[in-house]
């Protein structure tokens, strides 16, 4: 778990405590379909698949089953997230597109997305997305630093053994 004085993972610069914690926790709700997609991509970097799996549009709940969200979770490594642009359109969903890095094995992967959300109920949910891009950026080696930036060798930190 991250401290509370930690730097959130979504990229936001604040402290996981002033950031996205209250959001995971659920005692608050997102105002803004760029908090939601911030505080699901911590959720991923944390492994806390409820979340993920809570914070799907009703529609889409059924297809994304927590045993599938944790299954991807488990793989990954979630290292970086950066929002690209927010926008909406005339009808009810409001869009917000970002790239984000990860680590599957040895393996640093890039996506590029733009996700779609919706309101229910008053509250922000992810509906789904297009990705744009999803490509191999680098094979690690044992001995290089890791990219999560922990300062230690990849080998000693974020290596699956």
């Amino acid at each position: 778990m991250i401290a509370l004085t930690e730097i959130c993972p979504c990229g936001s610069n604040k402290p996981f405590s002033l950031c996205c914690e209250n959001y995971i926790n659920q005692t608050q709700s997102p105002l803004t379909a760029e908090q939601l997609m911030r505080s699901r991509f911590t959720a991923y970097a944390l492994k806390n698949c409820q979340y993920i799996a809570d914070t799907y549009a009703s529609c889409k709940q059924a297809e994304n089953s927590i045993e599938d969200i944790s299954e991807w979770a488990e793989q990954t490594t979630w290292l970086s997230l950066e929002v690209v642009s927010t926008d909406y359109d005339d009808s009810k969903y409001h869009f917000v597109e970002f790239i984000a890095k990860y680590l599957v094995e040895n393996e640093v992967w890039q996506m590029h997305e733009k996700s779609r959300f919706i309101q229910e109920e008053e509250k922000w949910r992810y509906f789904d997305g297009d990705v744009s891009e999803h490509k191999l950026v680098k094979k690690l080696s044992r001995n290089e630093n890791c990219p999560c930036l922990s300062g230690k060798k990849f080998k000693r930190c974020c290596m699956k053994k």
